[in-house]
Formats: structure tokens, sequence, C-alpha cells
């Protein structure tokens, strides 16, 4: 069984999108009956988990608003042995699934994907991409919008660890290479860049400050963390 897990706080508008993508991807992939997609519901208040399960999704509610916890209750909701935990926002195709699952049969633990932001990107934005992918592929580490696992693996470190707000997904991957390799794909996953146009520079560089002077203390809370835990702009 292969357990796609989607986190989602007030995404009603993106999720459709998002699950049907999955949808075609692994049924193209696993056949209709090996998958299962499981859609956390994060204390939403706009019928995110309606909108889910009329799209053939099981639902789990939850009320943590904290990344790491909301993902680890998908893990825990879920039956597959192979884990692929997808952001609300992002589009998977049957090209990136099937990479995914090739390389977990060739011998990986777990991996990650290139990612690709929608839409017209400002030339700034494009170069800090460019430099974010090739960070995440000099550290081996997966962007969280899509990170798949061997459940084992998964288990053997416990998880997404839940003293971090954010970058738990650099965290995991870290924990997991422990466990044996671990690949950051060619193939792109589509994510939005709804963080980038809905927040203006100075903020990003603001955080990117704080971040500096405060160091990882800065993840384990939400209070300085409003690009995520902030209210939506759209």
């Amino acid at each position: 069984m292969l357990s796609l897990i989607v986190p989602a706080h007030d995404e009603a508008a993106r999720l459709p999108a998002t699950l049907q993508a999955l949808h075609a991807a692994a049924a193209a992939t696993v056949g209709t009956g090996g998958f299962e997609i499981v859609v956390v519901d994060d204390a939403s208040s706009d019928g995110t988990g309606d909108i889910a399960r009329a799209a053939g999704a099981r639902v789990l509610r939850v009320e943590y608003r904290h990344i790491a916890a909301t993902r680890n209750a998908g893990a825990r909701e879920a039956r597959g042995d192979t884990l692929v935990f997808v952001d609300a926002d992002t589009r998977v195709d049957a090209a990136l699934l099937r990479a995914a699952l090739v390389a977990l049969e060739a011998g990986a633990v777990g991996g990650g994907a290139t990612v690709a932001l929608r839409g017209p990107l400002a030339w700034h934005v494009r170069a800090g991409l460019a430099a974010s992918n090739w960070l995440l592929r000099r550290m081996r580490a997966a962007a969280g919008c899509f990170v798949f696992c061997r459940r084992d693996a998964f288990e053997a470190v416990g998880g997404f660890d839940e003293r971090w707000y954010a970058a738990e997904d650099i965290a995991l991957s870290r924990a997991l290479a422990t466990q044996g390799r671990f690949v950051v794909l060619r193939e792109r996953v589509s994510t939005s860049a709804r963080k980038l146009r809905s927040h203006p520079l100075r903020e990003h560089l603001w955080l990117l400050l704080r971040f500096a002077v405060r160091g990882r203390g800065l993840l384990r809370s939400r209070d300085a963390l409003g690009l995520w835990y902030g209210g939506r702009r759209d």
C-alpha cells in the first residue's frame, strides 16, 4: 500500500487540484487499489475536510497548528508501508511518483525532489530557487512539499521531530540518512509560490536576519514563523 499524506490548514481553494493530481499519478503508478490518500485537516475553518472527503480522501481532523505533529498524525493514520508527504498546494505527476518508488526499490530509505514554483517569477526568485535546489541536493535534504520514505525507516527515527515548527523536513532528511541512502530526485515537483507573492521580500529578509541571530532556537515556536503560521494571504 502506498500512502499519500497531505497536511492541510484552510486549503479549500488549492486542495482539489492537489488531490486530483495525486489520484491520477497514483492510479497510473500503482493502480487504483494500491494507494490511499490521507488528508490531515489541521484546525481548518473553510471546509477543507469536506472538500477532501468529496475527492475520495480519508480525513483525519486535528487541532495542532504544528506541521511536524500534523505530518506524524497522518503517518499514524496511514496504512501503507511507503509514505509520501505532499503539501496541499503541490502537484505530483506520475513520472515523479514512479521515480520515487523506483528509488525505494533500488534501496533508498527516502528522498525528495527538485522544486519548481508555478507561475511567473522575478529574476531574484529564480536565482534563489536555483540556489535552494543546489543546496538541498548537496545536503541530501528534501523540501517539505514532497518527501517520501519507507515506513520502517520513518518509524526507526521517530518520524518528524516535533521540537521544530519549521525545517522539520530537513531534520527528517538527516535522520533518515542515518538509516540508509537518502536521495534527491532530478524529477521536479510543482508547488505554489504563494509565500513569495503574498509576503514582501522584506519579511523574508527579516526572518533570515532573525534566524542568523537566534539560530535554530527560532524554529522551536510558531511565534516568529508568520510565513507558515500567520493568517493566510492569498
